[in-house]
Parts: structure tokens; sequence; C-alpha cells
């Protein structure tokens, strides 16, 4: 059994990554849409998110508005939080 590609992008740093994307409508510049991006990158220099936006600047015509962007590593390490009493059951 084999870990799936996504399992191996978090054990190498990756973490998932959403965008939202506001760009400009080709026929009507006043309007904007907004689209929605995810995928596992690595934070802060967010090569596959930059190769996208790079994709996007050169092949579609609606021009970008801005980018907000959110990181999350899904494995990191276990938090624990030290208590003042240990209880024995039988």
């Amino acid at each position: 059994m084999q870990a799936s590609p996504e399992f191996r992008k978090q054990l190498e740093g990756y973490g998932l990554t959403t965008a939202e994307i506001l760009y400009r409508l080709p026929d009507h510049p006043a309007l904007l849409q907004s689209y929605i991006w995810q995928d596992y990158d690595v934070f802060p220099e967010f090569p596959v998110l930059k190769k996208f936006l790079g994709f996007w600047e050169t092949s579609l015509e609606g021009p970008l508005f801005k980018v907000t962007v959110g990181h999350q590593k899904l494995i990191r390490p276990a938090e624990l939080k030290a208590i003042g009493a240990e209880f024995r059951l039988h």
C-alpha cells in the first residue's frame, strides 16, 4: 500500500492553500468576478499559486484585481497541555 500524492506533499512541508481571486470581466471592466482556487503549496513562497497566476495572466482575458491567500499546514506537531492531576481507574 502506498501513500497518496497529496499525503506525500504534506510530509514534504506543503499545506492547503486557498486563494480568492478577484478579476475584471473583459467585456465589463467595471464588474468584478470572484474565483476560488485551492491546491497544496509551500508557505511563504507559494510556487504553485504563482505558476497558476502566471498562467492566468498569459492565457486568460480577465485582468487580475486582487488575490487573497489563506494557508494551513494539515500535518503539524501535536499540541499537548499539562494537567494538574492524574486519575487512575482499576
